[in-house]
């Protein structure tokens, strides 16, 4: 260490811990938000070509920042699997501390210039994020009219995976999974009703589970939570099952419904207005009907920003 000539020792001794400290903090702070942002972007896309597209970088820019942190940290993040990078076990666990810091660093950025406002990052699936969520997010906004909201609407399983890859703060699902990444929270309660098309031959009775494994179903596709449910709650009770149609999205399933391609299974949600608009009828059964939960799902190792954390406590409240 050189730290040139010392008048008394008294002076020496004190340059010396200067510079030490010095040294020790640079040593401390070797990585900065651009290395993590293009962390987070790589884990998310896969490919630094990917995460440069996302953050508006250059794929050469991206690699280098990438490559930097790798040598600041003394480890790899990433397994290289041909062009693809996949997160290892210490990329694993730096994720949630580089998406809390990039956060906390939006919201600071945030307290002084509107335009920048870190955004709330949601995930949902489609019956909520079609018919719970708007209505949620317009009363948060006229609350915090700077406010602004990204949402993503998918099924249950890829929002568990949104949420798990921080693609997403808070997620909206059906039911009550469970992951080890994740907290799951007790949110509202749902039904689900058969329906069928004003016309359809079933549309005026009530049925029993013989009679109803006759007809021909359109169901949500399998692994989403509304097709999870409609089987917990019709399987037991029908004979047999005739899918004639799978269909990804709960508007589609009301449409190929009304058009009396067969009956479906959704949430009351979704089918209200249908239902008092005359295009859809409810079918009544015989067997006892069924309640699902709604949760609310979020990354343990995550702490959540002020925004995200108070959109949550709206939604409970």
């Amino acid at each position: 260490m050189n730290i040139g000539l010392c008048s008394g020792n008294r002076r020496c001794a004190w340059r010396i811990i200067l510079v030490a400290v010095t040294q020790k903090i640079d040593q401390r702070l070797r990585l900065t938000l651009r290395q993590l942002e293009v962390f987070a972007a790589v884990a998310r896309g896969g490919t630094t070509r990917a995460a440069g597209d996302e953050i508006s970088r250059s794929q050469s820019a991206a690699s280098n920042a990438l490559g930097e942190l790798e040598a600041a940290l003394g480890i790899q993040l990433f397994d290289r699997v041909g062009r693809k990078l996949l997160l290892n076990e210490n990329g694993r666990a730096l994720l949630p501390k580089a998406a809390g810091i990039l956060e906390d660093a939006a919201q600071a950025q945030a307290l002084f210039t509107a335009e920048h406002a870190a955004p709330l990052r949601l995930a949902a699936s489609y019956t909520i994020g079609e018919y719970l969520l708007p209505e949620l997010i317009a009363g948060w906004k006229s609350a915090h009219p700077r406010s602004h909201a990204m949402v993503q609407i998918a099924n249950t399983h890829d929002v568990f995976d949104s949420v798990t890859q921080f693609r997403a703060d808070v997620g909206f699902i059906e039911g009550s999974h469970t992951h080890r990444e994740l907290t799951v929270r007790r949110w509202r309660t749902d039904h689900m009703v058969i329906i069928a098309a004003p016309g359809h031959p079933m549309g005026t009775r009530r049925l029993s589970g013989r009679q109803l494994s006759s007809a021909s179903w359109v169901l949500r596709e399998p692994g989403s939570g509304t097709r999870e449910a409609c089987d917990r709650w019709l399987i037991p009770h029908l004979p047999q099952m005739q899918v004639e149609l799978e269909l990804s999205t709960n508007e589609a399933v009301k449409r190929a419904v009304a058009a009396g391609i067969g009956l479906g299974c959704l949430s009351e949600l979704a089918v209200r207005d249908a239902i008092a608009q005359g295009w859809l009828v409810q079918l009544g059964t015989s067997f006892p009907a069924i309640e699902r939960t709604l949760s609310i799902v979020r990354h343990r190792s995550k702490k959540l920003g002020s925004a995200a954390e108070g959109f949550v406590r709206y939604c409970m409240g």
